[in-house]
């Protein structure tokens, strides 16, 4: 989760909304990402995404079961769907989005096998959305 910590302060610095995520397979971070919605102009280019993206090209393939995402916040119903496409074995995210989590909608959008952990460094985790939304207010 340190490691998805780093990438959001990389959002952070970017003036991106500061989520960040990384892919872990085998011990190995294979894949990570950050917020580029701003940079990128594309409103899909949350961090999950750009993990999952690099994640499957690092492995040569689509599917991710023997992979655990590691992200700053729950990740939302968009990314959730492309997380249960791709099979990801397990989420561990920090803070939880109790506005546009994923969790807020039944039945789950994620791949049935999907384990999650949540709540890890959730108070850094949600100290680093707090304090960007409030510099901006």
């Amino acid at each position: 989760m340190r490691e998805a910590l780093q990438e959001a302060l990389a959002a952070a610095r970017a003036d991106e909304i500061p989520i960040g995520a990384v892919m872990v397979c085998r011990g190995r971070i294979i894949g990570r990402g950050h917020n580029m919605t701003e940079r990128l102009h594309d409103t899909t280019a949350h961090a999950e995404m750009i993990a999952i993206t690099a994640a499957t090209e690092a492995l040569g393939g689509k599917y991710l079961q023997d992979c655990t995402l590691y992200v700053t916040v729950e990740p939302c119903p968009m990314c959730a769907g492309a997380l249960a496409w791709s099979q990801v074995g397990r989420i561990v995210y920090g803070a939880i989005d109790p506005r546009r989590g994923y969790s807020q909608f039944t039945p789950s959008l994620l791949h049935p096998k999907t384990q999650v952990s949540a709540g890890i460094l959730a108070d850094e985790c949600g100290a680093l959305l707090r304090d960007f939304f409030r510099s901006k207010r």
